[in-house]
């Protein structure tokens, strides 16, 4: 947590020096309605032109033209202004490579720590891996350097494009993910009980249908796999740091990104899971600081959260699997590491 009201209130102060007026201003608490109800090296330069939006609008329309679809075109038109920049680190995305620090070794060491072979060198060697909404692969990409092999769709064909592209600089890389241009509901039908492991990060907070969502994660992954979604958490805390400071004070990213209603409750997202036949194992908060440009874990989840969940099945644990001893833990993070 950032402390009390004087911390936050320092925390702002320092922020605003980085822009210099909140642009179109904001509402000082977020929206009074009931509610039930996102990965660096050699790339695309941060300066080239942006993309024009008008020439894919026919393809967006095609893709979003089936009668049942996640997909939020709103959702969409935002990301596409925004697709050349994914691997400019200091750019609008500096906060989703800085996450790459906690999230892929939450990955890895929870796939270990549930058993299977290791490879020194490769730990997740032989693992099908599914990156939904991998926008530029800034995921996909270290996952890929622990071995296992990676498909990441997204519904933007300019983010295919740059993710392809980035890839295409390391040989190895090039050999073990693939990108396709869709949504998750286009693959279900050909992959059914296909992958090993689903990660959706900073995605469910921007799906239009997120029911529709979990449901086919669940049926794209094998019985036993696990989703791991990294999101943030619908409170007043998220909407003051992740809307008001986040968008409007400190540019961390561009406004209008995040739609606060659009949040997910972990206990609202647990319950999700549990209907579509996963058994939740862990949640666990996250914090970004914008003035070190870092993240850490947390106790709390009041503003973003990383969860891990397994698909259950004949091949499914019902408890939690026995932790590493720590001689081994330590050795298989040292060298798993070197690979990130």
């Amino acid at each position: 947590m950032l402390g009390g009201g004087g911390t936050m209130r320092a925390l702002i102060r320092a922020l605003s020096g980085r822009r210099a007026a909140a642009a179109g201003g904001g509402r000082g608490e977020p929206p009074c309605r009931n509610l039930r109800n996102r990965h660096g090296e050699v790339g695309l330069n941060p300066g080239c032109a942006p993309t024009d939006p008008n020439n894919s609008t026919v393809a967006v329309r095609r893709l979003l033209s089936t009668s049942q679809s996640s997909v939020d075109p709103k959702e969409m038109r935002k990301f596409q202004l925004l697709a050349h920049k994914w691997w400019d680190e200091q750019g609008e995305y500096a906060a989703l490579h800085a996450m790459n620090d906690i999230r892929v070794p939450f990955i890895r060491d929870t796939l270990l720590n549930m058993g299977g072979t290791y490879q020194q060198g490769s730990p997740l060697c032989g693992v099908k891996i599914l990156d939904v909404g991998c926008g530029g692969g800034l995921l996909s990409e270290p996952l890929g350097r622990l071995g296992a092999s990676v498909t990441g769709i997204d519904p933007l064909e300019e983010n295919i494009r740059t993710a392809d592209l980035h890839k295409s600089f390391d040989p190895v890389l090039a050999k073990r993910i693939q990108y396709r241009s869709g949504s998750l509901e286009e693959i279900v039908e050909e992959s059914v009980e296909t992958f090993d492991v689903i990660v959706a990060s900073e995605v469910v907070e921007h799906v239009a249908d997120l029911e529709m969502f979990i449901r086919c994660c669940s049926q794209v992954l094998k019985p036993g796999g696990s989703l791991f979604i990294t999101t943030i958490n619908r409170t007043q805390l998220s909407y003051i740091l992740g809307i008001v400071v986040a968008e409007k004070i400190a540019g961390i990213v561009p406004e209008g990104t995040h739609e606060w209603e659009k949040f997910v409750p972990p206990e609202e997202l647990e319950h999700l899971l549990e209907l579509s036949g996963f058994s939740v194992k862990t949640v666990n908060g996250m914090l970004y600081n914008p003035l070190t440009g870092s993240w850490s874990w947390m106790e709390s989840t009041s503003i973003n959260y990383a969860l891990h969940a397994v698909k259950s099945g004949d091949q499914a644990q019902t408890s939690q699997t026995e932790p590493l001893s720590e001689m081994e833990s330590e050795q298989r993070s040292a060298t798993a590491g070197t690979s990130v």
